[in-house]
């Protein structure tokens, strides 16, 4: 009889995140999507909810709690400032480590891995901590462009990959060694990653007007910020452009928005899979400062509007939108509709911004990770 083939154990990767705003999960995805391209079906993979799988109470609701939280940007900003720095973050981990110690301890031991990748500040010292000396290869994809807080440099971590020069800059603050850190742009999913394509067939598959100037408007997953307010400035506003609007999961907007009477042509979507074609089919993306949508922004080489920011982490990708000259920060409806008026009236300036936006991206950031998880793990690329 011939002898079983024996079956090769494929390493694990454990992801932990929090769906504390959308940017973490959607750079977690984007991994694990990079993963299976570069190396498919040679790996697994898995994502864990570190706050709402694990967390005790009351951190266990911080994701139900997030949209309610930064509907109070300045107590969100008094609680980022006041937890950010290194003996800061010494004493919120020894005050904190003895009430959430055990749960975290379960996680670890509910989810071995080959490699963890964290891609949420919070889930970096706890599991380390909880690893001990015996971890397996501990990666950090840092999720915030330029503002980011303390928490996310731990110099137990193997590799930090971040998205901006000024990042790394950070955490070299913290005295981590130069070599850990990786400057690879954000992670997204890789069909915000492919050539821009033909808009005039774009929208004739959505059926969009196809000779207006169109407006995305994007208030992120919850449909966040004035958004209400902003669209119908643009509406009112005497400019001839037809708007796309996102209102994500945000249900109660959607309605209301959609029993409005709009003057110009307006399509209303809520959560959609097809923001890549969007964002290149349109010609102006009017968005909050979240580092997930600015990146696909940048992915898409569209000028972009930023009409909100939430104090704390989203203060430095305005920063970092506004230095690369891929877009402004448009914080009132009338500065919106100023800001479109420039760039319609001046197509040369517009221009320019398209093109400061296709330098600016970093499509392959996904790809990067990947491969150096990879690496880690012994794998050779099958591209």
């Amino acid at each position: 009889m011939m002898a079983k083939k024996q079956r090769i154990k494929k390493p694990h990767i454990v992801f932990y995140f929090s769906d504390t705003g959308g940017g973490h999960r959607s750079a977690a995805e984007a991994i694990i999507e990079a993963l299976q391209l570069e190396y498919p079906k040679r790996v697994t993979t898995e994502m864990v909810d570190a706050f709402k799988n694990y967390a005790p109470f009351p951190f266990n609701k911080s994701p139900d709690l997030y949209p309610t939280m930064v509907k109070a940007p300045r107590l969100y900003e008094a609680s980022f400032r006041v937890t950010d720095g290194r003996s800061r973050i010494r004493v919120l981990q020894a005050s904190v480590w003895p009430y959430v110690r055990r749960n975290v301890k379960a996680m670890v031991r509910n989810h071995p891995a080959d490699l963890i990748v964290t891609v949420h500040p919070f889930a970096n010292s706890f599991v380390l901590k909880a690893l001990g000396k015996e971890k397996p290869p501990f990666f950090t994809v840092v999720t915030d462009i330029i503002t980011t807080h303390a928490l996310w440099f731990d110099s137990r971590a193997d590799r930090i990959f971040v998205p901006s020069e000024e990042a790394r800059a950070r955490g070299r603050e913290f005295g981590l060694s130069p070599s850990k850190f990786a400057v690879v742009g954000f992670p997204v999913a890789d069909r915000y990653c492919v050539p821009a394509g033909n808009k005039r067939r774009l929208r004739k598959k959505y059926h969009w007007p196809l000779d207006e100037v169109i407006v995305l408007v994007v208030g992120g997953a919850e449909g966040m910020g004035p958004l209400a307010k902003t669209v119908r400035a643009i509406d009112e506003s005497g400019l001839n452009v037809g708007q796309v609007i996102i209102t994500g999961k945000n249900q109660k907007l959607k309605t209301t928005l959609e029993k409005r009477q709009w003057e110009n042509p307006t399509l209303i979507y809520g959560y959609t899979q097809a923001m890549p074609d969007f964002m290149r089919a349109a010609d102006f993306l009017v968005t909050k400062s979240g580092a997930a949508t600015i990146t696909e922004g940048l992915n898409a080489n569209i000028p972009m509007i930023l009409y909100a920011k939430l104090p704390g982490q989203e203060e430095g990708n305005v920063t970092f939108v506004e230095q690369v000259g891929a877009g402004v920060y448009a914080p009132t409806p009338q500065l919106v509709v100023r800001a479109l008026t420039r760039w319609i009236t001046r197509p040369a300036e517009r221009q320019q911004v398209i093109e400061n936006a296709r330098r600016a991206s970093k499509p392959m950031s996904a790809r990067k990770i990947a491969k150096a998880i990879g690496v880690a793990l012994g794998l050779s690329s099958t591209r």
